[in-house]
């Protein structure tokens, strides 16, 4: 932020909220996602990728990419501008993260000339909706212990096998995939290769996981004998497991390089008390009880320490002491805030706290129970939340494993 113009930014900030406030699409008189992992439907397909274009077409998505590419080629301190207005103003997320938040920075900093120019602009567009093929059925947090086989076949590799949690991949046209091309090496790790895959080859089929909110966004792919071209292939055979850590690192937003964009509907503590003011309990205000006050105060400092972790992170000289610390604890620090103020909320609904959508009597229409319910998928994907503790006791704190 210190290398652009402070009055330049501040100018911009005024032409995003103006922009904001005059383009907010009224609500389309359906159930929109909360986050891109709840997207289910084609009517919230088509909504959310005209949204998307919009955004990108405006300038305000893609902004430190370069031209070439369809990015707006300036600092990345503009995004950050343009997604805290997106924020502030309560408008719909731009639904393709796989793509803009994990597998374009992937291809921005370790792709050929060729596979930029012919995938980056598709993402910021919404035209090409990516998915990941991580997780498996029966490994899931053992990455390193995929089985999906990939064998090489002329141009093509044959790939069998499944995946799972696979976001969004009844609508993708492209999965960032992780396969065994040598099953005998002496570590697992050494074998696998890393895949920018096309999903409309014959023996791809996708099958949607209906979730405990009622709504769907997940499926289960199967892979039996697809023929994936071989040019798919990203750096070499057996590079695999390097490519699949550096994409987590953007996953989990320890590294940057996403386009921007909202992922999620964000829930605030200024969002919880707003719901909260008006709750009684015996007669009495929620908010005047001592031990809802107390409970609050620390929901209220986490929060705040994850902000300024976030300043601090971009400051080296404060973080010296455990390096890589903020950026790697980042993503169980806020996911599992998350949940927690989300619970707490509806927990001090009393009886109508296990009112939920479509109900007529269920407070904002079922909206924070759907949202504690949704929170669950943030604190498994990328890695669960006790994956995320290991990462940070063994790769910053130096505990054994």
């Amino acid at each position: 932020m210190s290398t652009v113009d402070s009055t330049e930014l501040e100018a911009f900030r005024q032409d995003v909220a103006a922009w904001m406030r005059d383009n907010k699409p009224a609500d389309p008189g359906f159930l929109l996602p909360q986050s891109f992992m709840e997207v289910g439907s084609e009517q919230q397909l088509d909504f959310l990728r005209e949204w998307q274009h919009k955004v990108w077409s405006a300038g305000y998505l893609g902004m430190a990419w370069p031209k070439e590419f369809g990015g707006g080629g300036v600092a990345a301190a503009f995004q950050s501008v343009a997604d805290q207005e997106m924020a502030r103003a309560g408008v719909p997320i731009c639904f393709n993260v796989i793509g803009l938040g994990w597998a374009g920075p992937l291809i921005l900093h370790r792709g050929t000339e060729e596979e930029k120019a012919r995938y980056l602009k598709g993402i910021l567009t919404a035209e090409d909706i990516w998915c990941q093929g991580f997780s498996e059925p029966d490994h899931g947090s053992d990455l390193g212990n995929a089985q999906t086989r990939a064998v090489r076949d002329g141009d093509d590799f044959v790939v069998n096998g499944s995946k799972i949690w696979t976001t969004m991949g009844n609508f993708a046209r492209y999965m960032i995939l992780l396969a065994r091309t040598n099953p005998d090496t002496p570590r697992k790790y050494d074998g696998l290769s890393f895949f920018l895959s096309p999903m409309d080859v014959p023996g791809i089929e996708t099958r949607p996981i209906r979730k405990i909110t009622g709504e769907y966004g997940f499926t289960e792919t199967f892979f039996t004998d697809a023929r994936i071209p071989a040019d798919c292939l990203m750096g070499e055979e057996g590079e695999g497991w390097k490519i699949a850590m550096q994409t987590l690192q953007y996953e989990r937003g320890a590294e940057a390089g996403a386009a921007g964009g909202l992922a999620f509907v964000r829930t605030t503590i200024d969002d919880m008390i707003n719901e909260l003011d008006g709750l009684t309990r015996d007669g009495e205000p929620v908010l005047q009880d001592a031990q809802v006050r107390d409970e609050l105060v620390q929901l209220i400092m986490a929060e705040k320490a994850i902000s300024l972790g976030d300043r601090r992170n971009r400051i080296n000289a404060l973080n010296t002491d455990y390096p890589f610390s903020l950026a790697l604890s980042r993503k169980l620090r806020w996911t599992e805030h998350t949940r927690h103020m989300r619970q707490f909320a509806i927990g001090l609904q009393g009886a109508a706290g296990s009112l939920y959508v479509g109900d007529n009597q269920a407070r904002q229409g079922g909206f924070w129970q759907r949202a504690y319910f949704n929170s669950f998928s943030a604190t498994i994907g990328g890695g669960t939340s006790q994956v995320q503790a290991n990462i940070i006791a063994e790769h910053v704190l130096g505990l054994p494993k």
